[in-house]
């Protein structure tokens, strides 16, 4: 009887522990801090850069302000040497896995380059995004950003 009674106790305990760990882990876990990622560009505003090698990468989303479950057009320009295949886009949210989401980009004059995509509503209400810019042959960058819902 004792030991059946240990052995309860020994198990209770273990329960408490595990369901407390993935209570905290619900609670802190990575995408809990989605919202919490550096922005590095303001959509909002207007045009983002940043420097991929000896490029300049410059992401435009259009309409303003920049907004989820709307037709959005993405314009990206590539300074320098064009690419020999056109850039694309994935589109994600920091700390979080999703499904793809990608925007195919085509030509639209010397190192510019344009493409539609959408960006969805989070379930959580986050939102922050990101769009990693791929650049065959150069690299890639990541432009984080908000939006409205």
């Amino acid at each position: 009887m004792n030991r059946i009674r240990f052995f309860g106790i020994r198990q209770s305990f273990f329960l408490m522990i595990l369901g407390s760990l993935i209570f905290l882990g619900l609670i802190i876990s990575p995408s809990a801090y989605a919202s919490d990622a550096e922005i590095n560009c303001d959509a909002h505003q207007g045009v983002c850069s940043q420097s991929l090698g000896n490029h300049t990468i410059s992401l435009e989303i259009s309409p303003r302000p920049v907004k989820a479950m709307q037709d959005l057009v993405f314009k990206v320009s590539v300074s320098g040497n064009p690419p020999s295949k056109s850039p694309y886009i994935d589109l994600g949210m920091p700390a979080m896995k999703m499904g793809p989401n990608r925007v195919l980009l085509k030509p639209a004059g010397q190192g510019h380059y344009e493409g539609k995509g959408v960006i969805v509503r989070c379930k959580s209400g986050r939102r922050t995004w990101f769009a990693d810019v791929i650049v065959p042959e150069a690299g890639a960058v990541k432009f984080v950003f908000d939006v409205i819902y």
